[in-house]
Formats: structure tokens, C-alpha cells, sequence
């Protein structure tokens, strides 16, 4: 196997604050201890601390710093974790997993996926996250089938600092990172900014991001109201790679990118996609008394961009344009450059009120919110010329949610403690036409109620729970478009989980076994389509079941280590898979009695060494391992992603110099063995010449390359 040749990568990192300024606000904001789980609520979590998030933080996107994390699996279309990265916790996409900015529904509201690269660097910014893993809490936005995360930055930074972070490296991978806060002025003000630059050639060919940043934040703070203003804003240039690498191309062309070759000679030098979205965030929290607290907040969302592509040979009719005429020639066809624009507003209110005492918390909350997107296209050139209307569609969709919950935390007797948890949701979702399918609309209504339940026990220094949890979601925009006979139905969860948690000065020992029992979950196939969306249908009857286990342990100042495994079972039940036929049309069927569901690995781990060998050195060992994925729900070895098993080692040396200042070094090397693997891929068969043909696509990652500083 080819041995790919990498740059090194360098960076340096800057701090001049005042040392005690990493003390943030000991309480995390209304807004998000209403979506997050408390540490005795019987769900499973990781917590990540500011800290945790800046050390490893040197420019790769969100996904790729909770990759240590149980039941994580990320990937990326430029192969090294800049630019469009994807994320999959106990085997599902993003599509399922729940995620707010400060309580705010952050996925989008039609694929309800999320896409981290239209904030770039979101993580300098963030105070704390949280990865609930299964149904976990009420939460404000899209259904959680998989997990959610919960992003913070509204945490009070006390003391004024300053902050310069810059980084270089492998293909020609830069970013550039200011940070300042005044602190709390007076004891009321506080005012952070942040300003960044990425930008990456990309692991694949031409697969280039130029990525830019500003975040915004102000506040004044009392001793019964607090008000703030978030202004986040994410400018995002990237060469399309979501095509990823064909079977017959994996081993001797393992960086090649097939977007933008339809252009006869050199690829098209524009085949980009290139989105703006802008965050306008508004919160006022009030304490009625130390009892009795109100959040309310009051959001805009504005997102506007498109992609661009090469078609060569495109008939004109089929963008509703007349034939151009040439003389006595017509020309029916032509190469063409086209740009599909989405423009849309996500806008809405949230909403919590929170009663505390020393036995009881109770959490009413909720959100409304409101979707108004555009789909349009033009074609801006095309070789033989245009005649006509360069806007061959224009069709929008409307999209209302929503959500009520009541949560009530009691204290039984010291050491057991009640959840209970009802949520209503509500979703209206109006669509008017699809781009190949125009006269194809959408009215749809749904109504959630889902409960969750549990209890915690806590016995020394354990912690034992038990909990039920119910989901509900509706499909997404693709899932309405790519059945056209059989409209998609909602999906429904059944989660129950289980755990122990066991914490000492020195240990950490925790199990959680969990069993996800589906109706009608709309399940990958590994078809996908010209934007790299995947087709999925409604399955009957699925489930996971597995179990997540993690410990950690200090053995000397200088020696601590942390892992974590996950063991699962991941079935679908009676699936059929439908497979062209071209020699006859139509389809053939074949039928399966219990396969295992795509792109669920049975095995994952991770583990952390650390190694303090001088005062302020810390070096991390870095492992994770994801066992054989299936593409499609067939388990056929002939469509699978192998095994892979990564190291990585990270050096950080502190150095403090005067009273408030101190430089941060770092030096890292990812994949330090040189594996070759692919997290990610899809797969689409046929029959024709009276044979089944098989096409399996990749998305590899990156070989050993380097951080260092």
C-alpha cells in the first residue's frame, strides 16, 4: 500500500490573562442547566470543561475534539478534520442527535442535521459541553435518537484576559485565533470577542476551506437580572469532497477528488460550496428569589448560500430553458455552471422557569419556534449561451415547532432521588415542491408526547439509576423527497438505560448498559444522491443494545490514565433491499430476517495515558478504535468499512512568565502508525448484463501528519 508523503504541521499559542482567570461563573446559565442532565439525573453523559475543549483545540472541527468520548465516531470529507466533518454516537448520524448553543435548537430544522462549519472555531468560544448519549433530557429542537450535545458560552468569565492562538501545518492547514473579555467590570459588565481565520488545502485533492469567525458577547449581570447578547457569525468557502473515492481508486489514488471533473481538462477551480449563517441570541434570566428563577431568550438565525457545480452535457429543458438557437443550428445541450441557493431565517423564543430547593428541582420550559427557508436555482454560464429565465426553480418551505417540558428532580431520603420528565412537541412542516420533483408538496402535522423516568441511588462514594425514555421525530426534507410512493412515517424510540457511577479522589469507574428499541426508524441504505445525502426508509422493528464502560485512574502525580469501551448489538429486523435492474427494469427484491444496522460498529474504544514528567509538561497517548461498519443494512462483507485503530501523541508545555501572563506550547502527532482507513463511505448495487454490480465509496483520512509548537 502506497505510503502518503505529509507536511508537518506547527503551531503556537499565546495567553496573556490573568492566571485566575479560568475560574468561569461556579453555576452554568438558566438557559443551559434546563436542557442539560444534572450530575445525579439517571442518563448517560460526558462533561467537558473549558479546559478539556482548549487543549486540544489546534483548528479541527467540533466533532473531532469529542472523539474520545464513549460511542463516538467522527469523520471528515477532507480527510483531516477541517471543513465538513460528521459525527455518530452509538451508531447514529447527525441527523439524530440534539444540539443547542446556549439552550438554543442549533441543527437544521429541514435535513436537521448540523453542520459545526458554518460556525468555524466554535470551540474557542465554548465554556463547557455536554454529550448525553441515548434519549437523555428534554431538550429544546430536533428529536434525540442518538445522543445530544449541549454547547455553552454564556459561563462569566471573571477576570480580563487576552488571547492569540496560531497555528500551521500539515496542507497548509492555518489558524489564526484573537481572543479579549473585559472581565466583570464593577461587578455588572462583561464583554468577550473573539475573531478567527482557518483555512486547509485538505487531505483530498483540492479539498481547500477557507473558513472565518466572530463571535460577540455582553452582559450585565445583577443580583436578580442578568441580560446578554450573543452575536455569533461563520463565513465558510469549501471545495466539494462529498463525493468521496470509488473501491477501484482506494489504493492507488487514495487523495483523489472526482468534483469538478466533469469540466473537460483541469477540473472546475470552482466547485465550492459557500455558506453564510449569522446567530443573533437575546437572553434575560431573572431570580424572583433564591427559590424562583425565569430565562427567556429570543433568537435569529439567517443563513444564505449555495453551491456551485460543472454539468457537462445538461439538456436545457431540463432547466426550463428554450433551446438556444445558432442560425440554422439549435443547440438542445450544453456545459453548464449552476449554483443552488438556500436562503432561510430560523427564528423563535425559548423559555424556562426553575424552582430549587434543597430537596426538589422543577424545570418548566419550552420553545417556539419558526422556519422559513428558499430553495432556488441558476444557472449563471453555460457554453452554448441561455435563452430565457436563468432560474429554473424557486420554491420554499415552512417549517413550526413547538416544544413543552416539565422536569421534577425530588429528593426521596438522602441518598434516593426521583426524575421525572414530560415533554409535548408539536411540528407542522409545509413544503412546496422539490427541486427534481417541483409539483411534489408536503403538509404535514405531528404531535410527540414523550415521558422519561428514572432513579438515582447513591451509596458511598456509587451512584446506581435507572431510567425509560421516549422519542419521537419527524422525517427530514430528503426523506419526503426520496419516497415518493410511500411517504415516511415518524420514528419512535423506546430507550431504556441503566448505570454506575463510582468516584473517589484518585478513581473513576462507570458502566451504563442501554437498550434503544425502534418503530419505524428511518434507517440508512447507502444510496445517496448528487449532494451527498443519504436515501433512508422506515423500518418496523430495530433496537440497539449494548454496554458502555469507562474508568480512570490517577497512580502517581506524574502517571493518570482514562478509557472507555463500548460493546453493542445493533439489528434491524425483516429488512428488504430493493436493487435496480437494467437489463428488465424494475427492481429486485431480496429479503433479510435480522442484519446488523449500517454504520453501527459493535466495538469502540478510546483511551487516554498521561504522562507528567517535569512541572507544567503534559504529554497524552492518545487511542481509538472502531470495529468493522457495515454501508448498507444487508451485512454484506463486500460493502463494509474495515476495522481501524489510531494513536496519536500530544505534548503541551505552560510556561507562566510575570504575574498575569503565559505561553502555551504544543506538539502533536495524529495517527502516529500511518493507518489507512475510512470511517465513512455509502454503496449503491445493480444488476445489468445479468450481473449484480457493486459500487462502494470511501471517505479516507489522513495518514501521520503533525502539530507542533
Amino acid at each position: 500500500m502506497k505510503r502518503i508523503a505529509i507536511l508537518p504541521v506547527i503551531c503556537f499559542s499565546l495567553i496573556c490573562r490573568a492566571q485566575e482567570n479560568d475560574t468561569s461563573s461556579v453555576l452554568l446559565p438558566v438557559e443551559v442547566r434546563a436542557v442539560r442532565a444534572g450530575s445525579t439525573a439517571p442518563f448517560a453523559k460526558s462533561n467537558l470543561s473549558r479546559n478539556d475543549i482548549s487543549r486540544q483545540n489546534l483548528g479541527q472541527d467540533l466533532p473531532f475534539l469529542l472523539n474520545q468520548t464513549p460511542s463516538v465516531v467522527v469523520n471528515s470529507d477532507a480527510g483531516n478534520g477541517v471543513g465538513y466533518t460528521g459525527i455518530r454516537i452509538r451508531g447514529s448520524d447527525a441527523s439524530r442527535i440534539n444540539v443547542t448553543l446556549n439552550g438554543i435548537p442549533y441543527n437544521d430544522a429541514e435535513s436537521q442535521g448540523t453542520f459545526f462549519v458554518d460556525l468555524p472555531d466554535i470551540a474557542s468560544t465554548l465554556q463547557s459541553i455536554q454529550i448525553q448519549r441515548g434519549v437523555g433530557t428534554s431538550s429544546n429542537g430536533s428529536g434525540a435518537f442518538g445522543g445530544s450535545i449541549h454547547l455553552s458560552t454564556n459561563e462569566v468569565i471573571r477576570k480580563a484576559y487576552a488571547e492569540a492562538n496560531n497555528s500551521f501545518g500539515s496542507f497548509s492547514t492555518w489558524k489564526n485565533t484573537l481572543k479579549a473579555g473585559t472581565g466583570l467590570l464593577g461587578g455588572h459588565f462583561s464583554t468577550d470577542i473573539r475573531l478567527s481565520r482557518i483555512s486547509s488545502d485538505g487531505y483530498i485533492e483540492r479539498a481547500k476551506t477557507n473558513l472565518r469567525s466572530l463571535a460577540f458577547s455582553t452582559a450585565y449581570l445583577s443580583d436578580k437580572t442578568d441580560i446578554r447578547l450573543n452575536v455569533f457569525t461563520g463565513n465558510e468557502k469549501t471545495y466539494q469532497a462529498w463525493n468521496g473515492i470509488a473501491e477501484s481508486d482506494l489504493r492507488t489514488h487514495r487523495r483523489i477528488n472526482y468534483a469538478g471533473t466533469e469540466k473537460p481538462g483541469t477540473p472546475y477551480a470552482n466547485e465550492t460550496d459557500n455558506y453564510r449563517q449569522d446567530h443573533y441570541q437575546f437572553f434575560f434570566t431573572h431570580r424572583f428569589s433564591p427559590l424562583f428563577s425565569f430565562n427567556t431568550a429570543f433568537f435569529l438565525t439567517r443563513g444564505l448560500g449555495y453551491y456551485e457545480q460543472y454539468k457537462a452535457g445538461e439538456t436545457y429543458s431540463d432547466y426550463n430553458l428554450p433551446y438556444v438557437i445558432k442560425g440554422s443550428d439549435t443547440a438542445f445541450t450544453s456545459d453548464l455552471v449552476r449554483r443552488l441557493w438556500l436562503d432561510n431565517y430560523y427564528y423563535g423564543n425559548i423559555f424556562s422557569f426553575q424552582y430549587t430547593n434543597q430537596k426538589t428541582v422543577f424545570t418548566l420550559g419550552g420553545a417556539l419556534t419558526r422556519y422559513d427557508g428558499n430553495h432556488y436555482g441558476n444557472v449563471i454560464w453555460a457554453e452554448q449561451g441561455i435563452a430565457g429565465n436563468p432560474t429554473w426553480y424557486d420554491l420554499d418551505a415552512r417549517k413550526k415547532d413547538i416544544t413543552l417540558y416539565g422536569k421534577w428532580q425530588q429528593n426521596l431520603n438522602p441518598s434516593l432521588q426521583l426524575y421525572v420528565d414530560l415533554q409535548y412537541r408539536g411540528v407542522t412542516y409545509v413544503i412546496n415542491g422539490f427541486r427534481d420533483h417541483p409539483d411534489l408538496t408536503v403538509d404535514n402535522r405531528y404531535s410527540f408526547l414523550n415521558p422519561k423516568a428514572g432513579l438515582s441511588y447513591r451509596l458511598r462514594q456509587s451512584l446506581f439509576y435507572l431510567s425509560y425514555s421516549r422519542g419521537a421525530k419527524e422525517p427530514n426534507r430528503e426523506d419526503f423527497e426520496s419516497n415518493l410512493t410511500d411517504r415516511p412515517r415518524a420514528e419512535k424510540l423506546n430507550d431504556w438505560e441503566a448505570g454506575w457511577e463510582f468516584k473517589s479522589k484518585s478513581s473513576l469507574l462507570s458502566a451504563n448498559l442501554f437498550y434503544m428499541k425502534y418503530k419505524d426508524q428511518l434507517v440508512l441504505t447507502g444510496k445517496i444522491n448528487d449532494v451527498g445525502a443519504y436515501t433512508r426508509t422506515n423500518i418496523a422493528n430495530s433496537y440497539r443494545l449494548g454496554i458502555e464502560l469507562q474508568g480512570g485512574y490517577e497512580f502517581s502525580k506524574w502517571l493518570r490514565a482514562a478509557a472507555n469501551v463500548s460493546f453493542s448489538r445493533n439489528r434491524v429486523k425483516d429488512f428488504s433491499e430493493y436493487i435496480d435492474d437494467y437489463d428488465n427494469g424494475g427492481q429486485k427484491l431480496n429479503r433479510y430476517k435480522e442484519t446488523e444496522i449500517a454504520f453501527s460498529p459493535d466495538k469502540t474504544g478510546a483511551a487516554t495515558i498521561t504522562l507528567l514528567p517535569v512541572k507544567r509538561l503534559a504529554i497524552d497517548l492518545l487511542s481509538k478504535y472502531v470495529s468493522r461498519q457495515y454501508l448498507d443494512n444487508t451485512e454484506n462483507d463486500s460493502r463494509k468499512l474495515n476495522s481501524y485503530f489510531t494513536q496519536d501523541i500530544r505534548f503541551n508545555y505552560s510556561l507562566p512568565f510575570g504575574k498575569s501572563h503565559s505561553a502555551t506550547f504544543l506538539f502533536q502527532v495524529i495517527n502516529v502508525f500511518n493507518t489507512l482507513y475510512e470511517p465513512n463511505g455509502y454503496t449503491f448495487s445493480y444488476y445489468s448484463g445479468n450481473q449484480l454490480s457493486t459500487e462502494n465509496y470511501y471517505f479516507p483520512m489522513a495518514g501521520t501528519n503533525w502539530m507542533a509548537g
